[in-house]
């Protein structure tokens, strides 16, 4: 038997589920950022509350989640958040909620998505260009280092 994957947008009876796949997600670059990422701190119900929460669901719970919404004065569609559990890592599940957002974006109008990431993330910084994302710009914001990507569609 094969176990349905499906991404839906979340309800606020997820939001422990959310925190959770956060908590776990990003626990591995406290130590390298010394603090909690963004991430880890986000305000999920507000996310979920404004539909700009989808969850990734897989054996009958959440496996992982992408936070997105639109920034029509910019004309990109923004993703703000993408996380796996860790043992769901390797599975593709990743690249299935960063293909959501980027389909968002095109049924809202949008050709460009725009993300970031730690700049000690360094994983990220090899896995967004290869998943068709260029570099744009790096700087400090909210007291983190992050680099800003941009992919065309």
């Amino acid at each position: 038997m094969t176990d349905t994957i499906k991404i839906r947008p979340a309800t606020l009876a997820d939001l422990d589920s959310i925190r959770d796949c956060a908590a776990q997600a990003y626990a591995p670059y406290v130590a390298r950022i010394g603090k909690k990422p963004a991430p880890m701190v986000a305000d999920f119900q507000t996310s979920i509350e404004h539909g700009q929460l989808d969850v990734l669901e897989t054996e009958g719970s959440v496996a992982g989640f992408i936070v997105h919404y639109p920034q029509p004065a910019a004309g990109h569609l923004h993703i703000e958040n993408v996380a796996v559990l860790p043992r769901y890592h390797g599975k593709g599940f990743g690249s299935r909620l960063l293909a959501h957002g980027e389909n968002a974006a095109k049924t809202l109008g949008f050709s460009t998505v725009e993300l970031y990431t730690n700049e000690k993330m360094t994983e990220n910084l090899t896995y967004y260009p290869a998943k068709g994302y260029r570099e744009i710009d790096r700087r400090s914001e909210a007291g983190f280092n992050r680099v800003f990507f941009r992919k065309e569609l």
